[in-house]
């Protein structure tokens, strides 16, 4: 039986995320910071969250890979948004955009509008987010979240199968995917098949997550231990990947 690329792809760049150890800075809501600093720690990355206007340029500067996420957004995050990514764009390094709830708020969708017009690597999102959106810049990938996460660039399209019911009822493993995206980002690898590959990694850690997990509390606690613990092995075995047109 012959194995998606993309399956083998994952397998191959979990080990090497975790022998590289990339320096991923989130600009990420208030809710989820310590879930999804969390897990990339699981993952062998290396989180920094601060989004203080005195730092976040320093610490967007060093880092391998960005993430701006748009939940619990302020005036003073919007700021910050601004200086952190003023300063990670003049590395050449690659940045993820999650519009948490654009759908919801004229002034948030105008802010996700404008930061997508800069040409991230990744934007994702639900049905919803991605609908209102609007159409990404030639070069951005786009994710389309859901029972099953479509991954769009080029009238290219995979869909990516692993997964499981339990991480709907837990805030931030949205969130938390869009941090390891930027993680697999990092290894500076193809940009599709890096995104694609953190997306099938947390669908397998989230299936074998719950297997032993009693309900949303188990689960979110399962989840990182898998995210720490699962191996290539579990990647090749349990991935699930079919290639579309877009």
């Amino acid at each position: 039986m012959t194995v998606h690329p993309v399956i083998e792809a994952a397998a191959r760049l979990l080990g090497e995320v975790r022998e590289r150890r990339p320096k991923v800075h989130c600009l990420t809501n208030s809710v989820v910071q310590k879930f999804t600093a969390d897990g990339l720690s699981a993952l062998g990355a290396v989180p920094s969250m601060t989004s203080s206007l005195d730092e976040v340029a320093d610490f967007a500067r060093q880092a391998d890979a960005l993430l701006v996420n748009l939940g619990t957004l302020d005036p003073g995050r919007r700021e910050a948004i601004m200086l952190g990514l003023d300063t990670f764009e003049t590395t050449g390094r690659p940045w993820a955009l999650d519009p948490v709830h654009c759908e919801l708020s004229p002034l948030r969708l105008a802010f996700a509008r404008q930061l997508l017009a800069r040409g991230p690597a990744v934007t994702r999102g639900n049905a919803k987010e991605i609908a209102v959106l609007g159409e990404a810049p030639p070069g951005t990938i786009v994710i389309q979240t859901g029972a099953s996460d479509l991954v769009r660039l080029a009238g290219r399209e995979l869909a990516i199968r692993n997964g499981h019911p339990l991480m709907a009822a837990v805030t931030g493993t949205g969130c938390l995917s869009g941090a390891l995206i930027a993680s697999f980002l990092a290894l500076g690898q193809d940009r599709l098949t890096g995104a694609a590959s953190a997306l099938l990694f947390l669908g397998v850690a989230a299936e074998i997550a719950a297997e032993t997990a009693r309900g949303p509390g188990t689960f979110a606690a399962a989840l990182l231990d898998a995210v720490a613990n699962a191996t290539p092995a579990d990647v090749m075995e349990r991935g699930r990947v079919d290639d579309g047109a877009a």
